[in-house]
């Protein structure tokens, strides 16, 4: 049985991704074999939100060269979290705004 914190390993911290919090969506890094419902129970536990709508993305592998060593990154999943209108804001995310 996984947890709700098996599921959503990390949040992912870029640009366009905080430029999407003034929306009440979120980006987290989840596990490979986890579906949209898995997700939106797992956020809805940590953080006590109401989730609207979860969109996922498999992220491929790129080619990485360090030097004279190439090998590959590796595969991992994103998901986009959109919170109700009615919902908070989750209180993580409200220090990089």
């Amino acid at each position: 049985m996984k947890t709700a914190y098996d599921i959503i390993q990390k949040p992912v911290i870029t640009e366009a991704a905080i430029a999407d919090m003034r929306d009440k969506k979120y980006t987290f890094r989840v596990a490979m074999d986890a579906n949209k419902i898995e997700i939106a129970k797992a956020v809805e536990e940590i953080f006590g939100v109401k989730v609207a709508k979860v969109t996922t993305v498999k992220m491929k592998s790129k080619p990485k060269k360090v030097r004279y060593v190439t090998g590959q990154t590796s595969e991992w999943k994103k998901a986009f979290v959109k919170l109700t209108p009615d919902s908070k804001s989750i209180e993580f995310f409200d220090s990089l705004m």
